[in-house]
């Protein structure tokens, strides 16, 4: 019994959690969609990586290069007119850009040297300097050397944005945890009480769907009086709701994963309400039938 209702309140917990990170995602997708977060995360990074935060020299001709932004019409703009910004760029395509953009004949390979040189921004020029010098006058390997200098600069750039939106992943769980009061601690202490309230959780969704927002409202969430007293249960609702937004962190395919395995487990015995039906059923049926004859 005792192995059998911790069962049953791992499988609430955990599917409480991972629709609960299934949701902020699926919001955290929506808002980077509607503020262009990848793009102008990545138009910020090569900015920065090319002293050009203005937008006025060399990333504004990568930017208006076919290869880095296909759906532009080839002629610079200002950052405010761009209205064609790509989410990702491939590194040889940024690297033949940046070189057609800093080579004032392109394919001329020998005034090349010349043409880094005549950069403005020192740090550009002496940072593609080194990459041609050890290119030892090879264009293709000068090519793949700007490549994988563009290639460790988005890497600390997608490194920041992951860090940002592991910050709104958490502001966003603690949101919903407050408005629908997922209170963690309160959410344990009822399974704890009633393990039988996750029987009908039976499988592991894995997309937001009517049935899995249906399984979400039979477990204790929610509001019963509103608003809270401030007093010593209040403390210890904020606690669980701290808890349940620290678990969006994690990532809902972690916790469906882990529900999958909780369910695999349970299924190899019964659940807390059958044993006392079977015990229940197998008296009745003694009972009807009278003692057995020697």
């Amino acid at each position: 019994m005792f192995g059998s209702t911790v069962l049953e309140v791992a499988i609430g917990l955990t599917f409480c959690y991972g629709t609960l990170a299934l949701i902020v995602s699926t919001l955290q997708e929506a808002l980077a969609a509607a503020f262009r977060l990848r793009a102008n995360t990545l138009l910020g990074g090569v900015k920065s990586m090319l002293n050009d935060q203005r937008f006025i020299a060399l990333a504004q001709s990568v930017y208006a290069h076919p290869l880095v932004n296909p759906h532009a019409d080839g002629t610079p703009l200002d950052q405010r007119n761009l209205k064609s910004k790509p989410s990702y760029i491939e590194p040889v395509h940024f690297a033949i850009a940046l070189i057609d953009s800093v080579q004032k004949a392109p394919g001329d390979l020998a005034e090349l040297s010349s043409d880094i040189d005549a950069i403005a921004d020192p740090q550009v020029r002496r940072a593609l300097k080194a990459l041609y010098l050890r290119a030892g006058g090879d264009l293709q390997r000068f090519q793949n050397n700007v490549a994988g200098w563009f290639a460790n600069a988005m890497e600390r750039v997608s490194g920041a944005y992951k860090r940002r939106q592991l910050l709104v992943s958490l502001l966003l769980s603690l949101l919903l945890s407050i408005l629908f009061n997922i209170d963690s601690i309160h959410l344990f202490r009822t399974l704890w009480q009633h393990p039988a309230l996750t029987a009908q959780i039976s499988a592991a969704p894995g997309a937001l769907d009517a049935k899995t927002m249906s399984l979400m409202w039979s477990l204790p969430i929610g509001w019963n009086t509103f608003p809270p007293v401030l007093n010593a249960d209040f403390a210890l609702q904020v606690a669980g709701w701290l808890i349940t937004a620290s678990t969006a962190l994690f990532g809902a395919p972690f916790w469906f994963n882990l529900l999958q395995g909780a369910m695999q487990m349970r299924g190899t015995g019964g659940k807390p309400e059958d044993v006392p039906r079977a015990v229940v059923l197998e008296g009745a049926i003694t009972a009807k039938a009278g003692p057995l004859e020697s």
